[in-house]
């Protein structure tokens, strides 16, 4: 059964934080549009992020780098006006936050007051945290993100697991507690080593949610297009594909070329 506004309780920020002290797993998946927003909506999803992957799944870009606030706040607001239940997240993308403080406070009050969202994610640490206290100062609740930060890739160089050696996992680990302690609701942990994601879960109060960091986390985020296998350009090894859309609606497609080419669509009660 579809999920009503009107008997429907929306999830917030407060909910993560119930949910994980009551050791209640977290659902998270992206969405970038009414029609899928509606979707995922309707069948219960804890939270909804509109991402900044948008970049790579719906405009074929190589990397998020291109994605714009603009183009962010036109997803996130599609994607708002489907939800009656979910915790809509939306990315600040690359360039909005990371140099200026008040940019990215600007950025943020621009896509709280235009989109709607509920919530903004930031890519992440210390380094960054001057701009997150001012967002947070402002009531606007902030996601953390660290691991993999798509963002960094031409830092890092491609799209491989982080933090296994030692340093980088014990910034990690100072960067969680630090996101915490800043006010942060909840922090995505992406593409990390599992015992590692386990720890740094245990040792914080606010929800974690993992994206190919194991099962020890509170939650879990995946891509809509790789999740519903939509999207075959490349399939990383933490994603499960829960459907095969893409051979799906290929044949669909095979099907009504068939059938235009054949004059068997429209057929005589598809006309007026």
């Amino acid at each position: 059964m579809s999920v009503s506004k009107k008997e429907t309780k929306r999830v917030t920020v407060q909910t993560l934080h119930a949910m994980k002290a009551k050791g209640e797993k977290i659902t998270m998946l992206t969405a970038y549009d009414y029609t899928m927003a509606k979707i995922i909506d309707g069948a219960g999803i804890d939270i909804i992020l509109v991402g900044d992957s948008a970049a790579n799944v719906m405009a074929g870009y190589e990397t998020t780098l291109p994605m714009t606030l603009d183009a962010m706040i036109y997803h996130a607001s599609a994607v708002v006006r489907a939800c009656a239940r979910a915790l809509v997240v939306a990315d600040l993308p690359f360039g909005t936050y990371q140099s200026d403080p008040q940019r990215a406070l600007d950025s943020a009050i621009r896509m709280m007051k235009e989109s709607g969202a509920q919530a903004v994610k930031l890519e992440g640490g210390r380094e960054i945290g001057e701009g997150i206290r001012r967002i947070l100062d402002a009531g606007i609740p902030v996601i953390g993100h660290l691991g993999l930060t798509p963002q960094s890739i031409n830092k890092f160089g491609g799209y491989g697991l982080r933090a296994k050696e030692q340093a980088e996992a014990q910034k990690l680990k100072e960067d969680a507690h630090y996101l915490q302690e800043l006010g942060c609701s909840a922090i995505v942990l992406e593409k990390i080593p599992a015992a590692l994601a386990k720890e740094v879960t245990q040792s914080l109060s606010v929800p974690t949610i993992g994206i190919g960091a194991g099962h020890e986390v509170d939650g879990q985020v995946l891509v809509s297009q790789d999740f519903f296998g939509m999207f075959v350009d490349y399939k990383p090894k933490f994603v499960r594909q829960y459907l095969n859309l893409h051979e799906l609606m290929t044949g669909a497609v095979s099907q009504y070329i068939t059938d235009v080419k054949a004059q068997m669509f429209p057929n005589e009660s598809e006309q007026y």
